[in-house]
């Protein structure tokens, strides 16, 4: 089965008087256990696209099917329900909660979906090399260290798919590799991994990479 299936996905956005196609007849599709990124420049799409596949937003006309299923019809509530079920998401800007700790904030989405999973956050916490940091909060870790707390947060849910955008964009080059490693290991594991990103030596611990250029994909 396919992880994500995008059909003819098109997707506008009105600014004042200028209507503006971000995404232009996209389709795509991304199996299950696939590693996938998404390359493009700035204002090419490629985080509006990362947005759809994440059922963060809706296209303006087109299909999107999710491990089989039609967002299409969607409310949502129905779409909240299949983000904290099947997508674990990590963002450029880790947006951990400053007031809460490690272990306090990896366990958060777990609320959305009626569990609540200490014992699995604290372990998640051990498998991203933070062990030893369950108690801090976020000012006192690094960079490096925020991020590996919010790939562990986008897991607590066990996601079958973990969609990325640009994790390593704040990041030195060698955290930035210790994250993708985390990534690939994910992966090996079974997960669905789509990652946007800008950067050529990220993309390339990907199985495939997406090019888009202008709202389309072009390679």
């Amino acid at each position: 089965m396919h992880a994500v299936e995008l059909r003819n996905v098109v997707k506008k956005y009105t600014l004042g008087e200028t209507e503006v196609k971000a995404l232009d007849d996209v389709s795509l599709s991304i199996n299950e256990g696939e590693f996938v990124s998404i390359m493009g420049s700035s204002g090419s799409g490629k985080s509006t696209l990362l947005h759809i596949v994440g059922a963060l937003d809706r296209p303006t006309s087109g299909s999107v099917r999710i491990l089989g299923r039609d967002v299409h019809n969607m409310n949502d509530n129905e779409l909240a329900a299949l983000r904290g079920d099947t997508i674990g998401f990590v963002f450029q800007t880790f947006n951990l909660i400053p007031r809460l700790s490690v272990m306090e904030n990896v366990v958060i989405p777990s609320y959305f979906v009626g569990a609540e999973r200490n014992d699995q956050a604290k372990h998640l916490v051990k498998s991203v090399g933070l062990g030893e940091r369950i108690d801090h909060m976020p000012s006192q870790l690094s960079g490096g260290e925020r991020q590996r707390v919010a790939i562990a947060r986008a897991l607590i849910n066990d996601p079958k798919i973990i969609v990325a955008d640009e994790p390593t964009g704040n990041l030195d080059s060698v955290n930035g590799k210790k994250i993708m490693d985390i990534f690939k290991s994910l992966n090996k594991q079974g997960k669905t991994v789509i990652i946007v990103t800008h950067d050529m030596h990220i993309a390339k611990f990907a199985d495939r990479i997406i090019r888009i250029k202008d709202g389309k994909i072009v390679k």
